[in-house]
Order: structure tokens, then C-alpha cells, then sequence
């Protein structure tokens, strides 16, 4: 396995995390706990999730042209 291909599913690995990350902030809003909904960024997660989608995808693609 190449160096590129390992950083690649390090990159994928490193987009899945931030993206459930931030689904569990969302999940959290609104709650029963209104503490909880008051610290949760519903822009800044849904850009978070744009950015792992983002990561994710960019990723695969250097992981197909590193298999080539």
C-alpha cells in the first residue's frame, strides 16, 4: 500500500468522524434540555457536515488515482 493511498483512508476515516460529530450535535437540538439546544450551532454543524462530505470525496478520488 502506497503513502498516498494510506493518507487518502486516514482522510476518509478523519471525514467520517467530523461528520458524526456534527449529526450528533444536531441530533441534539432541539432537546428536552434547553441548556443543550442553546450551545448547538445548527449552521456551523450543517457546514460541518458539507466540509466531511467535501473531505470524503476528495479523498476517494485520490484513492482511485492512487490504485491506478
Amino acid at each position: 500500500m502506497t503513502i498516498g493511498m494510506i493518507q487518502s483512508l486516514q482522510g476518509i476515516q478523519n471525514s467520517q468522524t467530523q461528520f458524526n460529530k456534527a449529526a450528533e450535535k444536531i441530533a441534539q437540538w432541539p432537546g428536552s434540555n434547553t441548556a443543550a439546544v442553546d450551545q448547538v450551532d445548527l449552521s456551523a454543524q450543517a457546514i460541518a457536515l458539507i466540509q466531511s462530505k467535501n473531505s470524503f470525496e476528495a479523498n476517494v478520488q485520490a484513492l482511485r488515482l492512487a490504485m491506478r
